[in-house]
């Protein structure tokens, strides 16, 4: 028997959940297969086998394990014809859900299986993106149910004391927190319990942004393969603007100060297990194409919870774009150690006055939450009036002004 141990994933890190089993107790697997998801409070992993052979489990999912811990055994010594002779003479039930299993492409894990149970979700009609199309927890969190087709009185009255009696239940469900729900809960009390919080606001007219990218959104995703979306344009504006106010790209540690000459901007991205911050590195000597790239590349692998820890680590400042979900106007809290992070929000068209008449523009109203005891209120006013004038006018972004 050789041992599966839960890997270090990280100096800070102690403890793993076991998010997900992709095999099943008694399979066969490959060297260096995939055969487990642990889910840290930074990052989800797999854990490969370390030999071939077959697969005792020993740990259930849901469990939460500390680093080092042996979660399961593969027999070295098994064969695939052994294995096949085992599954002939279990019990019928046993050999008809390993066939479903090894047939059905969207076959739920366990955990994935409760999910969509809970929300009365067929298996069927959700895309599993684990192994072999296996449906995961994120998958089944992210399905929502398809509403039945009401076609006569009778269905839409039954339909209707269905729905009557589903809205009042007084059920209460429990649902033990993920490490990364932990950690994003402690970090943002600590974040307003040791900060001197401090949110200036400011409003945006989109006009110039939105009339480059429907000029040209064509031509550059021809050329470069990604489309030209609003964030490349606040995270280059906003590049620009450390330039000129440092302190908004600096940090406390300790009794000193700590200001860099770079700007690694991390972009929010909400994921089915909770919101994750990976970081664009050097965002300031990126062009809106490269910026793109990496903010694709990096939301992607978010979704599928494919970063790394060194993915999520050590940015400088954090832009966040609550209006995707369709939010006005909120206050952003700072992902500390950092001092300042620039919330984005819905764009909408409002009547404005410009050169005394009014007109109707698209606008959007942005906010910097900062640290006070680092940034004073004329740098973070002046920082977010930088940001409002290249956006207002991107040439000033491209050159530098």
């Amino acid at each position: 028997m050789v041992d599966v141990k839960v890997p270090s994933v990280g100096e800070s890190i102690s403890e793993v959940t076991i998010a997900s089993w992709l095999k099943k107790d008694g399979d066969m697997v490959k060297l260096d297969e995939a055969i487990c998801s642990i889910e840290s409070d930074k990052a989800t992993l797999e854990i490969a086998a370390p030999k071939a052979g077959k697969l005792k489990i020993l740990i259930k999912e849901g469990e939460t394990v500390a680093i080092g811990v042996k979660v399961a055994e593969v027999d070295e010594t098994a064969t695939a014809s052994s294995a096949a002779s085992i599954s002939v003479a279990a019990p019928v039930a046993t050999a008809a859900q390993e066939s479903k299993s090894s047939v059905d492409k969207n076959f739920p894990s366990p955990s994935a299986a409760k999910i969509l149970a809970e929300k009365g979700v067929d298996a069927s009609a959700v895309q599993g993106t684990g192994k072999d199309g296996r449906i995961t927890k994120a998958d089944a969190l992210g399905a929502s149910a398809t509403p039945a087709t009401v076609s006569t009185d009778s269905s839409l009255k039954s339909l209707a004391q269905q729905t009557i009696a589903s809205s009042f239940s007084r059920e209460i469900k429990r649902e033990k927190m993920s490490g990364l729900r932990k950690t994003i809960a402690t970090r943002l009390v600590t974040a307003k319990n040791t900060t001197a919080m401090l949110t200036t606001f400011n409003e945006v007219d989109m006009s110039a942004v939105m009339e480059i990218r429907k000029k040209y959104k064509d031509a550059f995703k021809e050329k470069h393969g990604v489309g030209l979306g609003f964030m490349s344009f606040f995270t280059k504006a906003c590049t620009n603007a450390l330039k000129q106010f440092p302190a908004v790209n600096a940090m406390i540690d300790g009794n000193e100060l700590v200001f860099h000459s770079y700007a690694d901007v991390g972009v929010a991205v909400s994921t089915p297990r909770g919101l994750v911050v990976p970081v664009i590195r050097n965002a300031e000597s990126m062009g809106l194409a490269q910026i793109e790239s990496k903010i694709i590349e990096l939301a992607g692998r978010a979704k599928d919870g494919k970063l790394s820890i060194d993915e999520m680590q050590n940015g400088t400042f954090t832009i966040t774009n609550g209006g995707i979900f369709g939010s006005m106007l909120s206050t952003p809290i700072i992902n500390i150690p950092q001092s300042a992070i620039l919330g984005m929000h819905n764009i909408v068209e409002r009547p404005v006055a410009v050169n005394g008449q009014v007109v109707i523009r698209p606008i959007m109203y942005v906010a910097l939450s900062y640290d006070h005891r680092i940034i004073d209120g004329r740098e973070s006013v002046s920082f977010l009036k930088s940001v409002k004038e290249q956006l207002e006018d991107p040439s000033r972004m491209l050159l530098d002004l």
